[in-house]
């Protein structure tokens, strides 16, 4: 295993102990620091204007308006304006970005140049290395870069871009500077008696200077609640044409079917529909204190802590029904079954309670040192962690109730009609005296516990320098340093469930259950908690204890990077041009330590349980790679206003971390089929990318200008699923189904007291899993354009931004095409308009952001995201230099979100939401 500490490379060692000899014999004579006071839209734009003209490659970026005030309440809404950049959302709020078509996954998030650690709890949510902006309040940043093309200078990671956070220091605003902002959240998706419509948020921050201006402190906190209602239609386990099945001596009609599109005239079906009810509570507080001092004149040191804590629970209940089969269905004109039905079944009665907590730490150093007046280095050192569920609780807890059947076998028959974009239930519970929704006509039927605790760190030094050549013609500057970063990530996977209350009788008369008015056909949702109900499971010993994986990674890079800027004229035309190169080595090592399934516990028509064995075994595997990353920039000023650019980088990002560990997951078992499986691969390499850059950018005023960008970015080592069919073996041998050959009275017994012969038996036919790997098996191409304008018209205090990207690749997604083995994800086009009006003491502005399409989810069937748009508005005034008053409405017109399978009424979700208004006062001194 890779050792977690800082490890400094011999060359690194040999450049400080050449340059500590010299830290006080140097001095910067007659320093001058340039103060830029932000304030206003019209500053905040054109500090951003300037940052993107002057760079060397593709750089945009936002700033504060004002010190705490940035330009929305979230920084994923505030990236969405930027060309190319793209957001998802999760629960009506910014939660990760895409830009130019390639996902969270593929951008590298950095807190004032350095990487950051990410954690999550959810199983759904799975082990990434994709930062979430809901856990940092806006009002801590003081600007946002985004770096479209690869530098050297640049800790890689990023394929779509590299997005650097950078919080404020004392030293940026020499004297005493402090604000504070008092907010109300008024949600209007809150019902009453379930939340508070209105929550606070509070944020703040205090700094100064002393000892003539030798010392600076900086003290920012902020704290915020969120309360939030959602309501949902939709289904669970994908569209499939294999699960569920037609039962013995059922058949679709296929009449309908459009065989020149489905020659084969291919049926998709769903297990279940569902009408959800949910209700989120969430805390987020956010603090950082930071230390400057100038040792010298020549030498700061900065020490910052900065901390983040991020609390969210949603209590949620569902109204459902399974397909175990399918007795009757007709299919459309691409093979949707849209009526499945299925006699003496049973409606389900969910309950689910989301709840986690993640810790964010991080503790750096910075010393800044002018060795000469032309040499200056820079010593930047880390230590991140982001801890999710610390202690290892369940993030998700689930609990089922079901409708009896009567001896007969006779119960509630069901049906579902997916013709419209909302889908509709029917069914017939009058062979149940009192119909379905009667208490006694209810029982026990299951839970679930499921979750991971995460714990990653990354510790990272930095050394960087840079020679100055000033005021001659060719060479500006040469840029040189060294980076080593540990990386490391520990999971703890928590599974615990009983799929077999019902046999033992589970008695559920004291649960406190009532019922909600329900929707599409249902006539209620049920109202009772998952955990009372897992607390009656425990308190009736039909607890399974809980089963623990262990998983791990550790990533050790050790980077070099030159790069050298040049300055001239070509025919009276400013050259510039920055040309560099990045190598880096990184040892990779996984591991895995679990309880190994041994067999199958048959405990219900359709449930199989998985018996584990008593000692766990480990796994572990080590690899390696390596890569030269070159960058070069060019730009050329045509015109003093007229700016072209060209720039060619290589670029890497590495794979998710839950797709590199060494386990097999078995993720479907169900008696009936299809038998599911997962294993990862460590031996994974890293997507790498050659990306080409064109622009033409006119800057026709200070805070206006007009942009035209062509971009291609060619990307190998593209992750695709490698499916195939095989036997898994268990310490015993071979995984067996007893389902196939049944022995007594098959199915019975419990998870907790399995009966012998419902168990595996060597004898029984080995199972034949479709188990899927990710693998380094394809390339693709992306490429696309990115228009903008910002304009702002004269003195009037009037303004406009409007952005449009295109992005196209030949990997996208064929709906008619069963043979996906390898498509883009997140791959849409997106669209930005703002216009604002500034004058004096007030300011409002309207924003209105729309996404296209887009492929949220590939594999063998496939998820979309439907287009979005969203107007966001907010106001603002100035009572007087110290106090201001404001208020933010977010999705004012309450849009929904939707996604579906390969076809539109394949609906997979569609997510109400309602408005979200801030009304609040600021002050600042």
């Amino acid at each position: 295993m890779i050792s977690n500490r800082f490890k400094l490379n011999s060359v690194l060692m040999t450049i400080l102990a050449a340059s500590s000899g010299q830290l006080n014999a140097q001095t910067q004579e007659g320093a001058e620091t340039e103060v830029i006071n932000v304030k206003g839209i019209r500053s905040s734009l054109s500090k951003a204007t300037s940052i993107k003209r002057d760079s060397f490659g593709v750089v945009d970026a936002i700033s504060a308006e004002d010190i705490g005030k940035f330009p929305d309440t979230n920084l994923a809404e505030s990236l969405q304006r930027i060309t190319g950049v793209s957001i998802d959302r999760s629960n009506n709020e910014g939660n990760q970005v895409t830009v130019r078509g390639f996902g969270p996954s593929f951008n590298l998030v950095t807190l004032n140049n350095r990487q950051m650690p990410n954690s999550s709890a959810l199983e759904d949510a799975g082990i990434d290395r994709s930062f979430n902006f809901k856990e940092i309040a806006a009002e801590t940043v003081s600007s946002v870069e985004v770096y479209k093309t690869g530098k050297a200078n640049v800790s890689s990671g990023g394929i779509g871009a590299t997005i650097n956070i950078k919080t404020a220091r004392p030293f940026d605003r020499p004297g005493f500077n402090a604000h504070a902002s008092v907010k109300a959240v008024m949600d209007t998706s809150v019902d009453d008696g379930t939340g508070n419509k209105v929550t606070p948020e509070i944020s703040g921050s205090i700094s100064n200077t002393f000892l003539d201006e030798k010392l600076g402190l900086l003290v920012s906190a902020s704290h915020s609640k969120r309360d939030s209602h959602t309501d949902r239609i939709g289904t669970q386990n994908g569209w499939s044409r294999n699960f569920p099945s037609f039962a013995d001596g059922s058949s679709p009609d296929t009449s309908a079917i459009n065989t020149d599109n489905n020659p084969t005239a291919e049926t998709w079906k769903v297990p279940t529909v569902d009408l959800d009810n949910s209700d989120t509570e969430r805390e987020r507080q956010n603090a950082q204190l930071v230390l400057q001092y100038a040792l010298t004149d020549s030498l700061i040191a900065t020490a910052d802590y900065t901390m983040s804590r991020f609390d969210e629970k949603t209590n949620m209940n569902r109204m459902s029904f399974w397909f175990d089969n399918v007795q009757s269905g007709t299919a459309d004109v691409n093979g949707t079954i849209i009526n499945p039905s299925r006699a003496n079944d049973e409606l389900n009665f969910w309950a689910w309670q989301y709840a986690f907590k993640t810790e964010n730490d991080s503790y750096g150093l910075n010393l800044e040192w002018l060795a000469t007046d032309t040499l200056k280095f820079e010593l930047d050192m880390h230590d991140s962690t982001s801890h999710s569920n610390p202690g290892a609780l369940p993030a998700e807890r689930l609990a089922n109730l079901a409708n009896i059947k009567l001896p007969d076998g006779s119960g509630v028959d069901i049906a579902a009609d997916f013709t419209g974009d909302t889908p509709s239930v029917t069914y017939d519970d009058s062979a149940l005296s009192g119909g379905a929704y009667e208490l006694s006509n209810i029982r026990a039927d299951l839970y679930q516990e499921r979750g991971y605790e995460i714990e990653n760190n990354i510790q990272q030094i930095q050394l960087n320098g840079s020679w100055e050549n000033a005021g001659s013609d060719g060479l500006r500057a040469i840029n040189f340093g060294i980076a080593h970063t540990g990386y490391k990530v520990d999971t703890t996977k928590i599974t615990s469930a009983n799929f077999a209350l019902h046999p033992g009788g589970m008695d559920v008369s004291s649960l406190d259950f009532s019922l909600m008015p329900g929707g599409i056909g249902f006539e209620h949702i049920p109202k009772y908690s998952a955990i009372e109900f897992i607390d009656l499971v425990k308190e009736q010993d039909l607890f399974i204890d809980a089963n623990i994986d262990l998983n791990g990674i550790e990533e050790e890079t050790l980077a070099y990077y030159i790069s050298v800027d040049f300055e001239s004229e070509f025919n009276d035309m400013d050259f510039k041009a920055n040309v560099g190169m990045r190598y880096e080595n990184t040892d990779v090592s996984s591991y895995t330590v679990a309880n190994p399934v041994t067999g199958f516990n048959w405990i219900s028509d359709l449930e199989m349980s998985k018996i584990f064995a008593e000692e766990a075994t480990s796994n572990e595997l080590t690899g390696d790679y390596k890569y030269y990353l070159p960058n070069m920039d060019f730009s050329l000023s045509i015109r003093p206003e007229l700016v072209a650019r060209l720039s060619y980088s290589t670029t890497i990002s590495r794979s998710d971390i839950g797709a590199m560990f060494p386990s097999t997951a078995l993720n479907n078992h169900f008696s009936t089929g299809p038998f599911r499986a997962s294993q990862g691969n460590p031996n994974l390499l890293p997507y790498e990318s050659r990306n080409l850059d064109l622009s033409l950018e006119w800057y026709y005023s200070d805070t206006s200008y007009m942009s035209v960008g062509h971009f291609r970015k060619q990307v190998d080592n593209f992750i695709a699923t490698d499916q195939e069919e095989k036997i898994i073996e268990g310490p015993n041998g071979p995984l067996t189904n007893p389902s196939v050959n049944p022995r007594g009275n098959c199915p019975e017994g419990t998870t907790s007291e399995p009966v012998e012969a419902c168990t595996s038996q060597p004898g029984d036919p080995a199972i034949v899993w479709e188990v899927t790997t990710p693998q380094n098996l394809d390339a693709t191409e992306v490429d696309g354009w990115e228009f903008n304008i910002q304009h702002m018209f004269g003195d009037s205090g009037f303004g406009t931004i409007a952005n449009y990207t295109l992005v196209q690749s030949s990997d996208e997604y064929e709906v008619f095409n069963l043979n996906n083995d390898f498509a883009l994800t997140g791959l849409s086009d997106s669209a930005n308009l703002v216009g604002f009006y500034e004058q004096d003491n007030y300011s409002v502005r309207i924003a209105y952001n729309w996404r296209d399409k887009f492929l949220l989810a590939g594999g063998t069937e496939p998820t979309f995201t439907e287009a979005y748009e969203q107007i966001d508005i907010s106001a603002n005034y100035d009572i007087n230099e110290t106090v201001s008053v404001f208020v933010d409405g977010i999705n004012i017109t309450g849009e929904n979100a939707r996604r579906h399978g390969r076809f539109a009424n394949q609906l997979i979700d569609l997510e109400k939401y309602g408005a979200r208004y801030n009304v609040g006062v600021r002050a600042k001194f």
